[in-house]
């Protein structure tokens, strides 16, 4: 264990006029900064940074006391190896002042389950027992899963909780659009592609079973390309998820498609995942402009010809091309108004790819729910974490996690600058 001392410092539809005016005197006692952290947000929310300067903040979780738990990656400083931090607000001010670091290898994902809290790396899930109230474990941790193929491209491993002792982990794709030479122009795709068989999908494990292997689960679904975005709904217990979608249509398929097409090709997916889903990937896309799947240029589509993806499954919605989607959470608190219950947030770490448009995303969007289903729009609720330049090398923030506090406050987590944002509602 390491204590230390913590040192802190456009959608289909927008929510209405951003709030950008210095703090009132109600938002500044609750501990808002007085420029929002620099961030933009609806009328009446406010900001503030609760911890800074952590190694690549990946996923988050909050504590039934407000003990925050972040999923860090290992950076080029010796003393940042990885593991999980806990932060600690002793104060009450809303910024942690206390730190304390345990476990090791780079993090994705952080889940409180019962006793436990369970940690995902890229290539485990590992369990620690947990005393609540408690800011590190109560004793080693133990190994549910081991040994998740993690080579070459995305490698994150998000997991989440469902009904049945269900524990779900992304397992994404190795490569582009599985191609025998991958990212390579006018090259034909594997067909089948056998990378389906132990990637680019979700995988069901028992959550209550330790030492297990990927063949001691199963694959729920299929055809997902890489769903760091995932989570059960609180209520149901449904899995949703929110999909990478494939790149370089232009680049690799030039009689196809223009630099503009491919910049805004293919959606990024949000999905209902049930159990033997096949989403399509690498034989299919979503292409917004159609609002269907089509069959991708690597498998003898051209645009438009739809063929064998009339049979995969659609997304929720669509969101536009390469922003990245990172997180996604249900809104279980009530600090915010009604319209926000039972709603998802989606944290989108940012687009590369979009040339010759600018880059987008690096944002925290909301979609409403009526019921169990959106209502089919969606909004930008925070933006500005990028910052005046927006690019992934330039941005100052890239938006990763989410996770409710017990007050109600929403917390996004930042990979970039490793700085953790906590938004608050004030009616102000």
């Amino acid at each position: 264990m390491k204590l230390t001392p913590l040192l802190v410092g456009s959608g289909a539809v927008l929510l209405g006029l951003f709030s950008v005016l210095p703090r009132s005197e109600a938002q500044q006692g609750a501990g808002c900064a007085f420029d929002n952290a620099g961030l933009e947000l609806p009328r009446g929310f406010c900001a503030q940074v609760v911890a800074e300067d952590l190694a690549a903040a990946r996923h988050l979780t909050v504590a039934a006391n407000g003990d925050i738990f972040v999923a860090t990656g290992p950076t080029r400083r010796e003393q940042d190896a990885g593991g999980v931090v806990a932060l600690r607000d002793t104060d009450g001010d809303g910024r942690a002042d206390e730190r304390v670091s345990f476990g090791s290898g780079t993090g994705d994902d952080v889940e409180f389950r019962g006793d436990y809290l369970y940690f995902s790396t890229h290539g485990t899930v590992v369990r620690y027992p947990w005393t609540s109230g408690s800011l590190e474990p109560a004793g080693p941790a133990d190994t549910v899963v081991r040994d998740l193929p993690a080579v070459r491209s995305h490698q994150a491993k998000s997991i989440a909780f469902g009904p049945d002792n269900a524990l779900y982990v992304n397992i994404g794709s190795p490569s582009n659009s599985c191609q025998v030479q991958d990212r390579s122009s006018g090259v034909p795709g594997k067909d089948p592609c056998e990378e389906l068989e132990t990637r680019a999908g979700i995988w069901r494990f028992d959550a209550d079973r330790l030492g297990q292997t990927q063949s001691d689960g199963g694959r729920f679904a299929t055809g997902l390309r890489n769903t760091v975005a995932l989570t059960a709904h609180p209520g149901t217990g449904q899995l949703y998820g929110v999909i990478h979608g494939r790149d370089q249509l232009w680049a690799n398929w030039p009689d196809y498609f223009t630099e503009e097409q491919s910049a805004e090709k293919p959606s990024e997916e949000f999905v209902l995942i049930e159990q033997d889903d096949d989403f399509g990937w690498p034989y299919c896309y979503h292409d917004p402009e159609l609002g269907h799947k089509v069959l991708a240029p690597e498998y003898g589509g051209d645009g438009s010809v739809v063929g064998r993806c009339s049979a995969v499954k659609e997304p929720l919605i669509g969101f536009p091309a390469h922003w990245a989607p990172n997180g996604v959470l249900f809104y279980s608190g009530h600090q915010f108004p009604a319209k926000y219950h039972n709603g998802a947030f989606i944290a989108f770490h940012g687009s590369w790819n979009r040339s010759p448009l600018p880059q987008a995303g690096y944002n925290v969007v909301f979609v409403p729910f009526d019921g169990t289903d959106p209502d089919g729009s969606w909004e930008v609720f925070a933006d500005g974490f990028a910052g005046a330049e927006v690019g992934p090398r330039e941005a100052a923030h890239r938006p990763v996690g989410l996770a409710v506090g017990p007050d109600g406050s929403l917390y996004v987590s930042d990979d970039k600058s490793g700085t953790i944002f906590r938004i608050m509602y004030t009616g102000n």
